[in-house]
């Protein structure tokens, strides 16, 4: 069985930190883990859901396999997955999460003028 699923086209998936209760309370071990959502356009959603439940089923994992923006190959171990039917095809949704030692996560652009403490 392939416990993966690998991203073979296109540019890095975007992850999107969440603040969902049963995602973040999937966080119960020893180490601090950092959930994060990501949206990926494929052809076989309903089947990529499948592997991932078998391979959960087993008690093997799975992990999505992708390359960041520097072309680096990277894995992240997938919670949970859901595929979605859109105008546009069908959508994979997959629940990753990254150590949080190693996580970098953009929340969006970040308002420098309070950071400054000036002497007015």
């Amino acid at each position: 069985m392939d416990n993966r699923i690998t991203i073979i086209e296109g540019p890095p998936p975007v992850f999107e930190a969440i603040e969902d209760g049963w995602a973040l309370g999937l966080n119960e071990s020893p180490s601090i883990f950092v959930p994060a959502l990501t949206r990926l356009r494929t052809f076989n959603g309903p089947q990529l859901v499948e592997r991932c439940y078998r391979a959960w089923h087993t008690g093997t994992g799975i992990h999505l396999h992708y390359r960041d923006e520097i072309g680096l190959e990277q894995k992240a171990p997938i919670l949970a997955a859901r595929s979605v039917k859109t105008e546009e095809g069908d959508v994979l949704l997959l629940w990753v999460y990254f150590d949080a030692e190693k996580a970098e996560l953009e929340f969006g652009p970040q308002d420098d003028e309070g950071a400054e403490s000036g002497g007015e």
